[in-house]
């Protein structure tokens, strides 16, 4: 890919919102398409310059520092395909809060929250085009391509340093219906088994319960039981990649739709009825959000109701 060659020195004045940010971290941000090892070159010959003066790679930022970035030669951002009328429209649909810090949106089921992977256009690549006039737009934390519901997003480095805090210190709560096969037992309210991720040879990765694995608990509460199924709602204390899924197929009623760990003959026979899709939707989060608590929740998707009531 050619490069484009950025022709001046910039003079960059740090804000207070990036106040605190390693030297490093804030170009990769600036630089995106810089390669990392350039990057660091660049650092170490001092072609970097925050006041005027030579600095670590490692120093943190201050309100008012100014940074001397040089000339360098960056591949240009890959052209993505555009947003529709129909998906802006869906996605400015789907917000449930906003502020001037965060914003909460709907995911709708089978959107990626990221480009790749085959898919060069996702939730927060749309959310940058659609919102041009944002600086700041990243993910708080993810939600798998077929799993709906609330999807947390910061619209301010403070806020997403602030959101990450109140994950890591067990401030938040995220909360998630799903329909599971078969009969939950009562009284199995928490499951507490490790898991392990795993990539297998095609390159797919799998997540499975493992001695080994990091430590990953799950409570989950019957809301309403059916007879061969069960509507359920799931609160996970860790945040393992497709925990809640892999926990209930540990329990031994596997969430339905779901490809990877679910019910081949379950599945079969939901989408002969047209019922698509994996039954997972997060229904609500709660988060430590200035001197308070943020909740959101988003109601379940219009499909589920339909089943439900032919249930």
């Amino acid at each position: 890919m050619a490069e484009i060659l950025q022709k001046s020195v910039e003079m960059v004045t740090i804000d207070a919102d990036h106040a605190g940010q390693r030297l490093d971290n804030f170009l990769m941000a600036r630089l995106r398409n810089l390669p990392r090892s350039r990057l660091y070159r660049i650092l170490r010959k001092g072609e970097v310059r925050v006041n005027k003066a030579r600095v670590k790679q490692s120093y943190r930022l201050i309100e008012g520092d100014i940074v001397r970035i040089p000339p360098v030669k960056i591949s240009p951002k890959p052209v993505l395909p555009g947003v529709s009328p129909q998906f802006e429209q869906l996605l400015n649909d789907s917000i449930l809060f906003e502020d001037d810090q965060l914003l909460v949106i709907n995911k709708p089921a089978g959107l990626a929250v990221h480009g790749g992977s085959g898919l060069s256009l996702g939730l927060i690549e749309a959310l940058r085009q659609i919102r041009s006039t944002c600086k700041f737009l990243e993910l708080v934390h993810r939600l798998d391509r077929d799993t709906s519901g609330c999807l947390v997003v910061a619209k301010k480095r403070s806020a997403l340093l602030a959101c990450h805090a109140a994950l890591r210190d067990k401030q938040a709560q995220k909360t998630y219906m799903a329909l599971a096969a078969g009969r939950w037992p009562t009284g199995l309210d928490v499951i507490n088994v490790p898991l392990r991720k795993n990539v297998l040879q095609s390159g797919e990765r799998i997540v499975v319960a493992a001695a080994d694995g990091k430590p990953s608990e799950t409570r989950f509460q019957v809301v309403q039981a059916f007879a061969d199924f069960s509507l359920i709602k799931a609160m996970p204390i860790t945040g393992r990649t497709h925990q809640i899924r892999v926990h209930a197929k540990v329990a031994g009623h596997p969430l339905c739709g779901d490809p990877k760990y679910g019910r081949q003959e379950t599945n079969q026979v939901l989408a002969g009825q047209g019922y698509k899709g994996l039954f997972l939707h997060a229904t609500a989060i709660d988060i430590a959000y200035g001197e308070g608590q943020l909740q959101v929740e988003c109601d379940l998707p219009a499909h589920w109701k339909t089943l439900l009531a032919d249930l």
